[in-house]
């Protein structure tokens, strides 16, 4: 909820190698739940459903192995909406990332890219939707032609991650297998995007939405349509048939390794398995292994018990790091299950985002004062919340790059992040707020008390603890804490209007940078990060709306952006990531509390090639997406996992 333009990436390769394919996949293996379609004519044959050179995937033969199809996934979602992170969990994309967070063609066959500026994108011959019909340049024009660019549908026009410097894209559409994009600039932004985990589709079927537009279908039936609907016209009815990204509507083609079939409204949603799927081991086995995905929705709080009564199969969405030694308990009476930790990758997990464009002006201009925001932080035990909380396991420190990234210093950890309340009384003394009330708290110039109320989503206990235990030591320097709970979008709509004086949420969406990822969200450049938001908005609409940044530190931030995005020098690009990470370290205009703290990953024991150490991050990521869930298979016998994590302070 902090900055949310996704992790970006500089590719001055001239190609993206596909992996390595044999010389010819002449034996394929039927999927057995297909054989009777096939049998039937319902369905041709596997050979006739890949394309012609599809996506071979490996195995490492010890953690990870060739399995075997059939059986049904089973995960437990909070709300029907959550459907959609079975797009997330499939993670088929034109491009992705591997465990080594390195993009590679996934969808597409090959890419050429040229000075970060043209990409020239290959399409696998004989690839089809899940519906059977062909996957072509075709559907890449419909949606550049006929989605992006009709007003109507989109009135937002051409997305931001496609126009640099005011520029869109030039796309041509070679032939059948080939699309274009170029720009006159370098493009950084364009492949990451592919990748997300929520990605820019720059296609459609054309062949399913054609028959929704108003340029190639019956006008008058497209009327009563959408009137049934109770939508707003042909435009309103296209969009809503065309939610690649929510999964909501069964009849829409995807590309996935699993279709939706369940229509909402639902509690339990069924989704089988794409025969026409672009993926293959090295047997010659069609993806995905697994025959159906189930989603059953359940309570929040419910999440944990019912994982530990066996009723999930996969499950880290709904799970906190203090319910690990519940579950990790109970996971021996039957063997159901196993609980694995895998390393979360923000750049902090937990941190206060103080609002720089709160309303209120004194509160304003304590914000806007670094010796504030250095106060509080001094002012964290950090080494208490971790041991009381995390087992000693986290990384206490600033909301920065994590070890393991290139970009990692000490400094940039710890300045201003280790208690100290001497000097945090000193800081505030030095601003002016020496008087205080009888119970010892500060009183701003106004006479009011010096009391910050932190407003979180109020979505889980954890937040919760560790504002009580900050509160405790605030108290110590004189400044309380009241932690206030709202809905995610009454507390988002307080922030961005600058009523919430502080919030709470993860740090920077990657903790594991390298100089070739955009630096974007060091910067005020989007309203989603909470501790500067007007600005943001300034920034996202070229200054239509929201405030102009008017702090010197701050829109040197948005200079080194600028400078970032206008050089492809990979050492002038680590030079300003630094700098800006020093910026951010010596400002605290985020103050992280800990980093690193692991998140439980709730697995069947009979569920194969589920790493037992892995990275659980949205972008890049993509949570379960980055390991190949359709990879994933059930075996008879169980794997049983008795580790628990040893404790001990990881400081910074």
């Amino acid at each position: 909820m902090n900055t949310r333009l996704g992790v970006l990436a500089m590719f001055c390769l001239v190609a993206l190698a596909p992996l390595a394919l044999p010389a010819a996949a002449a034996n394929y293996k039927e999927t057995p739940a297909l054989e009777a379609d096939v049998k039937a004519g319902k369905l041709p044959p596997v050979e006739k459903r890949l394309p012609a050179e599809p996506a071979r995937v490996g195995f490492d033969g010890k953690e990870r192995v060739i399995g075997r199809h059939g059986g049904e996934l089973r995960w437990l979602i909070a709300r029907a909406r959550d459907v959609r992170f079975m797009t997330v969990f499939g993670y088929a994309r034109l491009v992705a990332y591997d465990e080594k967070f390195e993009l590679k063609p996934d969808i597409l066959l090959d890419v050429q890219v040229e000075s970060e500026r043209v990409f020239t994108l290959k399409l696998r011959p004989g690839h089809k939707w899940s519906d059977g019909q062909p996957f072509t340049s075709a559907d890449f024009r419909y949606w550049w032609e006929d989605v992006c660019n009709n007003a109507e549908i989109n009135p937002g026009g051409v997305p931001k991650e496609l126009v640099v410097d005011g520029e869109g894209p030039k796309v041509e559409f070679l032939d059948d297998h080939t699309v274009r994009y170029s720009w006159s600039k370098p493009n950084p932004f364009f492949l990451p995007r592919l990748a997300g985990a929520s990605p820019l589709y720059i296609f459609r079927p054309a062949h399913y939405l054609k028959k929704f537009h108003a340029k190639y279908g019956d006008a008058e039936e497209l009327k009563k349509q959408a009137e049934q609907r109770k939508l707003r016209g042909w435009a309103g009815l296209h969009n809503a048939m065309d939610n690649m990204y929510d999964a909501d509507n069964p009849d829409l083609p995807t590309l996935e390794p699993w279709m939706i079939v369940t229509r909402p409204p639902a509690t339990r949603f069924v989704a089988e398995r794409n025969p026409y799927y672009h993926r293959v081991d090295a047997e010659g086995r069609q993806l995905p292994y697994i025959d159906r995905l189930v989603m059953n929705q359940a309570a929040p709080a419910l999440v944990p018990v019912k994982a530990s009564a066996g009723e999930t199969d996969i499950q880290a969405r709904g799970i906190a790091f203090s319910n690990f030694s519940f579950l990790k308990d109970n996971q021996g009476q039957g063997d159901k299950y196993r609980t694995l930790l895998w390393r979360t990758a923000k750049g902090s997990h937990f941190a206060l985002f103080p609002n720089l464009n709160n309303n209120d002006p004194v509160w304003r201009g304590l914000f806007r004062d670094a010796r504030f925001r250095r106060a509080l932080s001094l002012g964290i035990d950090r080494a208490e919340i971790n041991d009381s909380l995390y087992y000693g396991l986290a990384i206490e420190g600033n909301n920065t790059a994590l070890e393991g990234s290139p970009l990692h210093r000490a400094e940039y950890q710890n300045k201003w992040a280790k208690l100290d309340l001497r000097a945090a009384n000193r800081l505030l003394d030095e601003i002016g707020l020496k008087n205080r009330n009888s119970d010892g708290f500060r009183l701003l110039p106004d006479g009011r008390i010096a009391e910050i109320v932190v407003e979180t989503a109020g979505e889980d206990t954890e937040q919760t603890d560790v504002l009580e235990l900050i509160r405790e030591s605030w108290a110590k320097i004189g400044i309380k804490l009241f932690s206030k709970p709202s809905q995610r979008e009454v507390l988002r709509n307080r922030i961005f209007s600058g009523e919430a004086q502080m919030s709470v949420w993860t740090g920077f969406e990657n903790g594991l940078p390298t100089p070739d990822m955009s630096p974007a969200e060091l910067a005020p450049t989007s309203q989603h990060s909470l501790q500067w938001p007007k600005w943001g908005q300034h920034y996202e609409t070229q200054g239509k709306s929201g405030e102009p940044v008017d702090m010197q530190e701050a829109k040197e931030l948005l200079e080194l952006n600028a400078a970032w995005l206008a050089t492809t020098d990979r050492k002038e690009r680590e030079r300003i990531w630094h700098r800006m990470l020093a910026i951010h370290a010596d400002q605290q205009f985020t103050i992280g509390v800990v980093s690193g703290v692991q998140q439980p990953v709730v697995i069947n024991s009979r569920l194969r090639n589920v790493p037992k150490d892995g990275i659980y991050n949205w972008d890049p990521g993509a949570h379960f997406g980055l390991y190949k869930p359709d990879t994933f298979w059930l075996d008879d016998k169980p794997v049983l996992d008795e580790d628990r994590p040893a404790r001990g302070r990881r400081r910074g």
